[in-house]
């Protein structure tokens, strides 16, 4: 790397304050009050990012007359739901890719349901009137290496075999370059209905409003503590006060599960993005973009970007960071050295938009599971049942977390709980000095392999007969 090119990139980082564009907004609502008395309810929600909003919404829809109180250690959406590219995935599996390895017989239930969930999701932005900039524009994976580009055609190919490649298009390089003009830009696989864009934070904002609406109490400030059973129920401690419950379900995700034999089965990872200034219309007609979709591209280590509502670019990505012990800690939320590289990456990526600045920078944790989505559970004779492991995508996914959650704690059978992905865990992460080494081993091999042409090591080899995976 010049070192001229280095002052140049870092130039565009000089005003980027470190924290997420998405909750750096005016309009953020206050947060409600914590809780200091003694409650009961019916279904006690632990946790205030998606998981929980979207538990506590569908429990009220499904039974209006039901108590539900949620409680939130900080704000609604401060975590991973306020600080993510606002990508709304269809998919259930992190990938369809992902999903027909681990998954084959029950693919195209999966695909079903997680396009239902998509549109679940939309209707209810609809009906409670959720400001959250939603735009059903898809998703293009871009290839920028040659072998990139062959394999995303042969994946396509095989899509067509196996009869999921609806709503797909291969997009050579002529094609990938009138959707979105970048000279890196090599092939596409065009997503046309299974991405929306959204601003995450707005979109927590408004699931919480739509929650007090229903009559769900929300107390924000508020840390669940200890969980134990309390009769026929279970009892939850906070710091001022504590709350009775029928039912609990835990949407916590990468925080420490108050179910102690879950946490073992995620690891946090932290991510990082950049938010430019808003393109003027010559520089947003320099690379294109009509059409607005998301893209990423087909690299081990790769990137996410797309536009804001008012034509930022976000872009983020690359750099996944284990802290050793799984240690979260506020300042691995900012990482300068993933900045500049991240910025660097930009350019080359977007050349003609040489000179434009970027005004945000932040990072945050995601909760990592070895199979790169998520799990499910129940635990204290079925009282309590818990979510995790979205790796990432979760934005879409954690709908359909909650309505398996929720129909767990009903103690029903549904197309949801009979599914293979709910009925098993994946395995968990061992404990240190290993899974610290493993993860970097792992992380050096993926490297490796984007710069030799995709071609896998023994040691990824021997990870995917196992079934085990890192990821961001």
């Amino acid at each position: 790397m010049a070192p001229g090119a280095m002052t140049r990139w870092t130039e565009s980082l000089s005003d980027a304050q470190p924290v997420s564009f998405w909750l750096d907004d005016p309009g953020k609502p206050r947060a409600e009050p914590a809780l200091t008395t003694a409650e009961t309810c019916d279904l006690l929600v632990v946790g205030g990012g998606y998981s929980g909003l979207w538990t506590a919404l569908l429990a009220k829809e499904r039974d209006p007359g039901r108590e539900v109180v949620l409680v939130e250690g900080r704000e609604v959406g401060w975590a991973a739901s306020g600080r993510n590219g606002g990508f709304c995935a269809a998919s259930l599996t992190h990938g369809l890719a992902n999903g027909l390895t681990r998954w084959p017989d029950e693919i195209r239930k999966l695909e079903e349901l997680g396009a239902r969930n998509l549109d679940g999701i939309e209707a209810a932005v609809a009906r409670y009137s959720i400001d959250c900039d939603f735009e059903r524009s898809g998703e293009i994976d871009v290839a920028t290496e040659p072998h990139q580009a062959a394999e995303l055609r042969d994946w396509h190919e095989e899509l067509r075999r196996e009869g999921l490649a609806g709503g797909t298009e291969f997009l050579d390089a002529e094609a990938v370059r009138e959707q979105v003009a970048s000279p890196t830009f090599l092939a596409g696989l065009y997503d046309r209905r299974g991405v929306a864009m959204l601003h995450p934070a707005k979109l927590a904002w408004g699931l919480k409003r739509a929650c007090r609406e229903l009559g769900v109490r929300v107390y924000e400030h508020t840390p669940a503590l200890e969980l134990r059973p309390h009769g026929a129920g279970m009892a939850v401690r906070t710091p001022y006060g504590s709350v009775r419950a029928r039912r609990v379900a835990l949407g916590t995700n990468i925080f420490p599960n108050l179910v102690r034999r879950v946490r073992a089965y995620t690891v946090p990872v932290y991510d990082y993005a950049l938010m430019t200034e808003p393109l003027t219309a010559d520089q947003l007609a320099s690379i294109g973009w009509k059409n607005r979709q998301g893209l990423g591209d087909s690299a081990n280590q790769f990137h996410y970007f797309r536009l804001s509502a008012d034509n930022r670019i976000l872009w983020g990505g690359y750099d996944a960071i284990y802290p050793y012990g799984g240690r979260m800690r506020a300042e691995y939320d900012d990482r300068p050295e993933t900045y500049a590289k991240l910025a660097g990456h930009f350019f080359t990526c977007f050349p003609q938009l040489a000179g434009v600045r970027f005004t945000h920078a932040w990072g945050g944790a995601i909760d990592t599971c070895s199979r790169f989505s998520a799990f499910f559970g129940t635990a204290h004779q079925g009282k309590v049942a818990y979510a995790a492991g979205y790796t990432g995508l979760g934005v879409g996914a954690t709908r359909f977390g909650a309505d398996v959650m929720l129909d767990l704690l009903a103690g029903e059978r549904t197309e949801r709980t009979e599914l293979e992905m709910v009925r098993k865990k994946p395995l968990p992460f061992p404990p240190e000095p290993f899974a610290w080494t493993g993860i970097a081993l792992t992380k050096w091999s993926l490297a490796r392999a984007d710069s030799h042409g995709g071609r896998r090591n023994l040691w990824l080899k021997a990870m995917d007969r196992v079934g085990l995976g890192f990821d961001s």
